[in-house]
């Protein structure tokens, strides 16, 4: 199965995993709708909606870049509107948007815990229902269409909750739109599932995270290329998975992750939160 044709709606895809996901998608042919803030550039994180349409164009896709705040009600309904007028439709979501705040509870003020609830729970839960009556006419259409959430598997352990309480209830919160979505839409034939790293994954907004050595990370590619066969595998018989990079790519013969390395021949990475 390929994505050639497919209209993609992708949530922070300015830079990061959410480009490459686009890019990945982008080399069969595919529409990729991406709403993001940035349309500045900025030292700090490079890469725009422009410069990310690019990106998108150069490697076989067909970009919409759309400025907009997927906390925003209207920004939603306006992108999505905007999609489907140029392509026709929507196909798939990836929820990849998401806002990061490592701290403990008296170093998180509530203008934070805020960000991170409105960006990473209520963004993926508005975008899921603003693009739902399009999933349900895609599958209407035999288009076989998906909801990706890029968030973590459920694990309620003390572990995983003690050192970031806010962090990880925002990231469970689109878990849980995975589990409560994926048993909603299964009578319509849409698949909702989450992806998520066993490693750190390299990108501008991880670097800025103090202490990071970027060098002991995977790719960005590893997740998209992770994504594709999600997204290009059965909705009707592929939902309520809580996947993780390593192990979409093994079930797919793809057990050499070297490539994926920053530096070749790292064998101690940084793991990921939330995997067991």
């Amino acid at each position: 199965m390929s994505l050639k044709g497919k209209t993609l709606f992708i949530t922070g895809a300015s830079r990061g995993i959410g480009l490459a996901i686009a890019r990945r998608a982008a080399a069969d042919g595919a529409n990729v709708a991406i709403i993001a803030k940035t349309t500045d550039p900025n030292p700090k994180l490079p890469g725009t909606i422009y410069s990310a349409a690019e990106e998108i164009q150069a490697a076989g896709g067909q970009a919409l870049p759309i400025a907009g705040d997927i906390r925003d009600e209207a920004s939603v309904l306006d992108a999505v509107a905007r999609t489907v007028e140029r392509f026709g439709g929507i196909d798939i979501l990836v929820n990849n948007a998401s806002a990061i705040s490592l701290t403990p509870t008296h170093m998180t003020p509530m203008k934070r815990f805020d960000l991170m609830f409105g960006v990473n729970v209520r963004g993926t839960y508005l975008c899921t229902q603003a693009c739902l009556p399009h999933l349900q006419k895609a599958a209407e259409k035999g288009r076989n269409p998906h909801v990706l959430n890029m968030s973590p598997p459920l694990s309620m352990r003390e572990h995983w909750f003690k050192n970031h309480v806010a962090y990880t209830m925002a990231k469970y919160g689109m878990s849980e739109c995975t589990l409560g979505h994926a048993g909603e839409f299964r009578p319509y034939g849409i698949a909702v599932n989450s992806l998520w790293p066993r490693t750190a994954i390299a990108t501008a907004a991880l670097q800025m995270i103090p202490g990071v050595d970027v060098k002991l990370c995977r790719k960005p590619e590893i997740l998209s290329d992770a994504a594709y066969f999600i997204l290009t595998s059965d909705a009707k018989a592929t939902t309520g998975n809580f996947f993780i990079d390593d192990e979409v790519l093994a079930k797919h013969g793809i057990t050499d992750l070297e490539p994926y390395s920053v530096v070749p021949g790292t064998k101690d990475f940084i793991p990921d939160f939330f995997v067991d």
